[in-house]
């Protein structure tokens, strides 16, 4: 008998406190994330498309290649420090039967982008979604703690870094064609310690909307997804051990999110199901409110 995923989701008890190097490898997390989505009912809503996803290599990204490799697309997962979390991605992406295209690559340089996707064009022969989810985040209690050099390694990974790799797809990109970007609920509420990132995240959200207005005509769809608290390499690696344990009961679930719970949203937009959405923030927040 096949266990609900609802009903082995760790609670926030069972997180204890722990902190990694940044940036953080999914492989040293305890527990680890829930990304093979061994659960998954896939339905070949993406048979024949091409993605790239940024921060592919572990957290969401990870949990996306697996989901879309279900649904029978091919995927490029870009990637910035981890080779074994890369490697491992790939190697589950393949067992799904799909193929995987790794590319190591910083999103703050431009040409670099532009770069990965003439490989994932080059080896797929097309590109069909993007999704741009690769992340900086570092908190700071102190507000005088935050530099300004933080601030712009922030928006030049989370802002930049998309409108980068936007520029970079769109001339391959067609009628049909979609972009995903990662938003966070931080970005429409704040959050104290995490003042730069949450500001970041609130332009994507704004930079969605803007895209979904400018691309309408050609018919490309963008729209983001807006998740909550989610167990990633990120939490460990970025934020206290105090803040970790019990990582995160601020919403109504009283519990973290897990990557393999994102997933089926970025499906859902990549695929025809949605052909009608738009310029849409999807909020996957366990309950926690924008207002």
């Amino acid at each position: 008998m096949v266990t609900a995923q609802s009903e082995r989701r760790p609670t926030p008890d069972e997180i204890p406190g722990q902190q990694l190097p940044y940036p953080g490898s999914q492989a040293d997390m305890t527990p680890a994330p829930d990304s093979d989505l061994s659960n998954y009912k896939a339905a070949d809503k993406l048979k024949g498309k091409v993605a790239i996803i940024t921060g592919g290599d572990s957290g969401i990204g990870r949990a996306v290649a697996i989901a879309y490799a279900m649904e029978g697309a091919n995927v490029a997962i870009v990637y910035n420090v981890n080779d074994q979390d890369a490697e491992k991605t790939k190697s589950l992406v393949e067992e799904r039967g799909g193929q995987c295209l790794p590319i190591k690559i910083d999103v703050r340089k431009p040409e670099e982008c532009e770069q990965a996707v003439e490989q994932t064009v080059e080896k797929f022969g097309q590109l069909n979604i993007l999704v741009n989810n690769a992340a900086f985040q570092m908190v700071h209690e102190d507000i005088a703690e935050l530099t300004i050099k933080q601030f712009h390694e922030t928006f030049e990974t989370n802002v930049f870094g998309y409108f980068h790799m936007f520029k970079a797809a769109y001339p391959h990109l067609k009628a049909g064609d979609v972009i995903i970007n990662t938003g966070s609920i931080v970005g429409k509420i704040g959050k104290s310690f995490l003042v730069d990132y949450a500001a970041s995240k609130g332009a994507v959200h704004t930079l969605t909307k803007s895209l979904a207005q400018t691309l309408a005509d050609k018919k490309i769809r963008v729209n983001a997804v807006v998740p909550g608290a989610v167990w990633t390499p990120n939490i460990p690696s970025t934020m206290t051990e105090e803040q970790v344990d019990q990582f995160d009961d601020a919403n109504a679930l009283k519990r973290a999110g897990q990557p393999e719970e994102l997933a089926p949203t970025y499906v859902f937009l990549a695929a025809e199901d949605s052909s009608f959405i738009t310029g849409a923030l999807i909020d996957v927040t366990g309950g926690q409110l924008s207002s």
